[in-house]
């Protein structure tokens, strides 16, 4: 996998990743309110999932992020979960954009339509990266996207805390970690040590994200955190997610200044998030047509792995996708 992810990565191209998992899962009817996020969909409508990895990779997207990004043996445990259910959940969320893939690439085989129809039906190889969110994510108080975990929190609670979950996911089949919206620079570096020390075998990447456009939500340097990222071996891209489209640009700039890996980008619909009232604020993000004129901007500003994150839905990744394929 270290090949076709060089591949990917290495050889002057740029992959498309899919978008915002929880929004399409709400289109098709799921309700979220629940602790667990998108992950309560791994128990309760594991086809939802399927069907939005599906639409996606219809939409032109290379790389299906996973249901895991609320998912976590603590989280599960709170909702009355068994440790051997628990490592079961996180292993199905691997199993079901595996299972996606399959469809869509026989779809591929069996389907002939015209070049006119609305399915991007085109064979090709597709990643399944499994999705490591932060410990904030799993409090679900907003944290992850302020980064103060308070001084109790040590370098050593968060290895402890990601431990179990990423030794799973990392065999669970997947082909890469996606280790995702990193708030804080201590976060970064738990990560970076847990992959060193259980030996992790297959690739990661860590993304950050941004409300300054200089510093990572904590406000710790991204300068710093990029670095972290940098210096491990284990991770092969290092880029920004869930963060405004207006501020990749001078993110990506940055991260340039201390990284020489792949810059991978997926930010969210530019839309304001109330974590009061844990809803996104109507009406002040930015329409798919002003999204899709950044790509060409990130993508000579050094990105590689192009997508979209939160409220962003299979017709941004078209635009990304054609935008990309008239290159």
């Amino acid at each position: 996998m270290w090949s076709l992810m060089s591949k990917f990565l290495h050889e002057g191209g740029i992959a498309v990743l899919d978008g915002g998992l929880a929004t399409e899962l709400e289109r098709h009817g799921a309700d979220l309110n629940d602790p667990l996020w998108s992950a309560k969909c791994l128990v309760s409508s594991p086809h939802l999932i399927r069907q939005v990895h599906i639409d996606y990779l219809e939409n032109g997207a290379d790389i299906l992020i996973t249901a895991s990004y609320q998912a976590t043996m603590q989280g599960f445990k709170a909702k009355g979960f068994s440790n051997e259910e628990s490592e079961a959940l996180l292993r199905k969320s691997v199993q079901i954009a595996c299972e996606a893939r399959t469809v869509y690439t026989q779809k591929c085989v069996e389907c002939q339509y015209p070049s006119s129809h609305p399915i991007i039906l085109k064979q090709r190889p597709i990643l399944i990266a499994a999705s490591v969110g932060s410990y904030g994510a799993y409090l679900a108080d907003g944290s992850e996207f302020s980064g103060d975990y308070g001084a109790a929190i040590t370098l050593q609670t968060l290895k402890d805390f990601h431990r179990r979950r990423v030794q799973i996911l990392a065999d669970s089949g997947a082909d890469l970690l996606a280790f995702e919206t990193v708030p804080n620079k201590i976060e970064a570096q738990a990560y970076a040590e847990l992959l060193e020390e259980e030996d992790i075998k297959i690739p990661a990447w860590f993304s950050f994200n941004s409300k300054d456009g200089i510093n990572v939500v904590s406000g710790d340097s991204l300068l710093e955190c990029g670095s972290i990222a940098e210096s491990c071996n284990k991770v092969v891209a290092v880029g920004i997610n869930c963060t405004p489209p207006r501020l990749l640009h001078d993110l990506i700039v940055l991260l340039k200044k201390v990284s020489t890996k792949p810059i991978v980008i997926y930010p969210n619909s530019g839309e304001n998030y109330d974590p009061e009232r844990k809803e996104w604020v109507q009406n002040t993000g930015v329409t798919d047509e002003d999204f899709v004129t950044h790509v060409n901007k990130w993508c000579e500003a050094g990105a590689s792995l192009v997508g979209g994150c939160c409220r962003t839905t299979p017709a941004t990744i078209r635009g990304i996708y054609r935008t990309l394929s008239k290159q």
